[in-house]
């Protein structure tokens, strides 16, 4: 059996945030065993399971991607949209568009320290829409 929803996360601002929360109340229940799927409907956004104790983590995370894909870079072409869209668009590329868990006994199989992330790579990205898919 699937069950599909879309839901629209409120605006965040730029940065890594925990969203496993936001998932899952889309949902009526998770079955007994099953694969959760979830898709962002964007390209200058992106999603990722990573550490949800230590805030200093998704800190490092934008500091790093930051340091890595600069804004205001002079051979970039797509520039129409701002200085953070086309660095927000490569950064998207590497995160990924989804994120898929396996489910076992009612419950999300991530790890004792996982949490699913909204990686927002724009200064006002905006409302983002999911697909959240759940395969029983």
């Amino acid at each position: 059996m699937i069950q599909q929803v879309e839901i629209t996360l409120p605006a965040y601002s730029r940065g890594f945030h925990i969203i496993t929360e936001h998932v899952l109340r889309s949902l009526n229940e998770l079955p007994s065993a099953g694969l959760l799927h979830v898709f962002i409907m964007h390209t200058s956004a992106g999603l990722t399971i990573n550490e949800n104790a230590d805030p200093t983590v998704l800190q490092d995370f934008g500091s790093s991607f930051d340091r890595l894909i600069k804004e205001n870079e002079p051979f970039y072409k797509h520039t129409m949209e701002g200085s953070d869209d086309m660095p927000a668009h490569i950064k998207s590329t590497l995160t990924g568009s989804s994120v898929t868990i396996p489910i076992k006994d009612h419950r999300l199989r991530l790890g004792t320290w996982q949490g699913i992330y909204l990686c927002e790579f724009r200064n006002n990205g905006g409302r983002r829409k999911l697909v959240v898919s759940l395969y029983s």
